[in-house]
């Protein structure tokens, strides 16, 4: 069935279906085509098909059966034209950059995104020319005052990490808009099935695949969803010539985890608003962040923007860096590790892991604390992950 979001089917049955196109063999499951490179029935035809003058696969570094599956799939969930894979998040992020990005160019961003994100747009970029404002992720007027002359992207991350803030992404859009930009938006927390960027005006969307796209913690992967013209005429040049590509491989395993995204989801989220719940109850707990909780600043606009509030919160307990690492570690259903998006449930120290890197300064700036832990909830029961988190607790 080809990528069409104009057709008349729903999510889940692009889930299942958007991408498939069976081989001769008439395989029911999507095939991997684990091969480096493509054979022709004449000199002719391959000089015809490297040419362009007719279709057909190459080299899998820019061209293969199963990676585009995957991306025709992901196209459809997100409502997009056309959608790119990448090895990693991070290469699908510096791909963008560097495929609209030059020397003098400016980005816009909020503070609150991925730590490794804050080090390529202010460790890697600077080296090409690239400059970044960062900016509070809820201030509209932040955003406006640091939009120059020369800035063509604004990028967020929505709900941001680790405290799950909203960014109002049709004003954001507008803004970016009515000044030539363009708004890049990292859907990583909440994946297609709960929310889906481009229809509130945003014009490029990132993922790390890694994360709920698989949704089972295996392989790492990345993708970009936007209009066909960027894709064909600015990402895929830059993907050909440079090589960050996905293995067949990997797109396989995400291409199958897509037919489960939609239930997946809505299970990590139920999972995640019950514990959020009754840790902002608890009394060693001084706050949750969490979007489907009515004490979160933009309860009301992720009602808009989402169609539910995620599997990912994170909540500050008294005692700061002691008493988080003792919870962490005095958990035995949630795995210490810096992913999330899995099946397990996942417990991190964002301070001293995924954000470890960044200064005590931008740390501050960004709300992170020293007794700040993030939840990734995974499809666990949830009365045992609560047991385990109220005697983890209980041990501090």
């Amino acid at each position: 069935m080809p990528a069409d979001h104009s057709d008349p089917y729903a999510f889940a049955t692009l889930g299942c279906r958007a991408g498939t196109t069976r081989s001769s063999e008439r395989e029911n499951s999507d095939p991997i085509y684990a091969t480096s490179s493509f054979s022709f029935e004449s000199a002719a035809q391959a000089a015809a098909v490297f040419a362009g003058a007719e279709d057909g696969n190459i080299y899998s570094r820019f061209g293969n059966p199963t990676v585009r599956a995957f991306e025709e799939r992901l196209a459809a969930l997100e409502g997009g034209e056309r959608a790119l894979a990448f090895s990693s998040g991070m290469s699908a992020i510096l791909s963008v950059c560097m495929s609209l990005l030059k020397n003098g160019d400016h980005i816009v961003c909020s503070r609150a995104v991925f730590g490794t994100t804050i080090g390529l747009f202010q460790g890697v970029l600077p080296n090409f020319g690239v400059t970044t404002t960062f900016v509070e992720l809820t201030s509209l007027e932040a955003w406006q005052r640091a939009i120059e002359p020369e800035t063509k992207i604004l990028f967020v991350e929505t709900p941001s990490n680790p405290l799950t803030e909203i960014a109002d992404l049709a004003a954001l859009a507008s803004l970016a808009h009515a000044n030539g930009a363009l708004l890049v938006v990292d859907n990583c927390f909440c994946s297609p099935a709960l929310q889906q960027p481009l229809a509130f005006g945003a014009d490029i969307i990132v993922h790390s695949a890694t994360k709920y796209l698989d949704g089972q913690g295996r392989c790492v992967g990345g993708a970009v969803v936007g209009r066909a013209q960027f894709i064909n005429e600015k990402l895929f040049p830059f993907l050909r010539a440079a090589g960050p590509n996905m293995s067949p491989f990997n797109a396989w395993v995400f291409l199958k985890s897509l037919e489960t995204l939609k239930i997946r989801m809505a299970e990590h989220s139920r999972s995640a608003q019950e514990i959020a719940s009754w840790l902002e109850a608890h009394p060693k707990v001084r706050r949750v962040h969490y979007p489907g909780l009515a004490s979160h600043p933009q309860h009301e606009l992720a009602k808009r923007q989402q169609r539910a509030p995620g599997g990912v919160l994170s909540f500050e307990v008294e005692g700061g860096r002691a008493a988080a690492w003792r919870v962490s570690d005095e958990t035995k259903l949630f795995s210490i590790t810096g992913n999330l998006g899995d099946t397990r449930s996942i417990i991190t120290h964002p301070a001293t892991t995924t954000h470890g890197r960044l200064s005590d300064e931008d740390k501050r700036a960004m709300g992170i604390t020293e007794g700040l832990l993030r939840l990734s909830i995974g499809l666990e029961e949830t009365s045992d992950l609560l047991a385990d988190l109220d005697f983890a607790l209980s041990r501090v």
